[in-house]
């Protein structure tokens, strides 16, 4: 790195020891945007070795496996994996009335979006007798991985669970990790009652997506996998998705980035960053501007909102793998972005709605002043699950396509094999597929009747 792209340290706040290194780069190259955008790095090798032998370890033996990791990893040892109905029933009636209210709220709104997303299907003539059309069909079984760990995500229940009933999945699974008690948070339980997911599992990790991908004793196979989680989970859906089990998306730690000019209110800036930085020590946070200002006032707002952050340890570490970007331009700004191609992108701007529509690469966009990324984790309507680690690029984030199938069909009359048989025909003939040929042919030449 350039040190004369760094801001000089003369109009940045002191923010003391406990500061992770915040990067700023002012007017970097070009050329020099793809190191400096690069995700925190894992060592992937040892890692895929390690889950590999879990998951081998489960295919094989199944629920002793799963209690054995259990115990192993999340400290608790289990008898039942499967959570009974009455520890469903005695957590809904244990949680805060407001936290109810506000759950119920938030999936009003996703169940809203998300059912405005249903196919219609449509019959299309072709050629004169020649009609075809899709169906949507939801994928029969479905497993939901929903992370524990420092912040248990019971919103990620509503974000997953929600569009796999409107799909019409006929069998949905969710594993999510015990506590030390051996239960599951109170909030996951009531997430799942109101979603309508009765089998729940307290498994998780490595050895919940091998349960899901093999079947075991207690835990049906699925036929794909979704959700979120640290990179021993991650790498644990990428292997089994080789040979076993479909995937929702290659997925890594979350991350935002932030556009703002000179009009962007700093402390909302800021508060962006931490929401994503509090996450864990593996996330990413990068700010693009034009205004150094903004860059000064934002650092200023950054030290203030940590100091009474609660997670303030994982928010540094997490700041320690992120950057802030001084730029010469609005263009700039926009194809760093769409390099960069981020889970979550938020608009500062002036001019947001027209910096919009240039925006290619991203997987939710937050646009205003107003409209915080925290909103689409919870309640606005629009699906957290979001491709990370700049697979923005080709993937979509979770939404109902993600748990549905189009079948396609074809009714061809007598007289639509007539006009289309010759077209079949003479490209038949030209790939040397002669028995193709021959089906169209045959077709044309006869006159059967059912």
């Amino acid at each position: 790195m350039n040190n004369s792209n760094n801001i000089a340290d003369s109009k940045a706040p002191s923010l003391g020891e406990g500061w992770g290194g915040l990067g700023i780069l002012k007017f970097p190259s070009r050329s020099e945007w793809p190191s400096l955008l690069k995700r925190p790095v894992f060592e992937t090798a040892s890692l895929n070795e390690k889950v590999k032998a879990v998951l081998d370890d489960v295919k094989a033996n199944g629920d002793a496996a799963i209690r054995k990791y259990t115990a192993q990893f999340d400290k608790v040892e289990l008898t039942d994996l499967l959570v009974s109905e009455a520890e469903i029933e005695e957590a809904a009636n244990s949680l805060d009335s407001q936290l109810k209210a506000a759950i119920e709220a938030a999936t009003a709104n996703i169940t809203k979006f998300h059912e405005a997303q249903k196919f219609e299907t449509k019959i299309i003539e072709t050629t004169p007798g020649v009609k075809c059309w899709q169906k949507s069909v939801g994928i029969e079984k479905v497993g939901l991985y929903i992370p524990g760990g420092t912040a248990p995500l019971f919103s990620t229940v509503l974000m997953l669970a929600i569009p796999a009933k409107i799909a019409g999945c006929k069998e949905i699974v969710l594993c999510t990790p015990p506590q030390k008690d051996g239960k599951l948070p109170a909030a996951v339980l009531f997430a799942a009652k109101l979603s309508g997911i009765t089998k729940v599992f307290k498994i998780g990790g490595i050895q919940a997506i091998g349960a899901m991908a093999y079947g075991t004793g207690s835990v049906p196979k699925v036929f794909k996998i979704f959700g979120p989680g640290n990179q021993y989970v991650t790498a644990a859906k990428q292997l089994v998705s080789i040979a076993d089990v479909s995937i929702d998306m290659p997925a890594g730690p979350s991350e935002v980035a932030v556009m703002a000019d000179e009009t962007a209110n700093p402390a909302f800036v800021a508060a962006d960053l931490l929401s994503q930085a509090e996450h864990g020590a593996d996330s990413q946070v990068i700010l693009v501007t034009t205004s150094e200002r903004l860059i000064y006032d934002v650092q200023v707002e950054l030290e203030k909102q940590l100091t009474v952050l609660p997670r303030m340890d994982y928010a540094l570490k997490a700041l320690g793998n992120s950057k802030i970007f001084l730029v010469k331009t609005e263009q700039e700004m926009i194809d760093m972005m769409n390099l960069y191609a981020s889970e979550h992108l938020i608009i500062q701007m002036k001019n947001y709605a027209e910096i919009a529509e240039k925006i290619i690469n991203a997987g939710s966009i937050f646009l205003g002043s107003y409209t915080p990324e925290s909103a689409g984790d919870y309640a606005s309507g629009t699906n957290h699950t979001l491709p990370t680690n700049g697979w923005a690029t080709s993937y979509s984030g979770v939404n109902l396509d993600s748990f549905i199938r189009k079948i396609t069909f074809q009714e061809i009359s007598k007289e639509g094999i007539q006009n289309l048989g010759p077209v079949i025909e003479q490209m038949a003939e030209a790939e040397h597929l002669f028995a193709h040929k021959n089906a169209a042919s045959l077709r044309i030449e006869n006159d059967w009747r059912q």
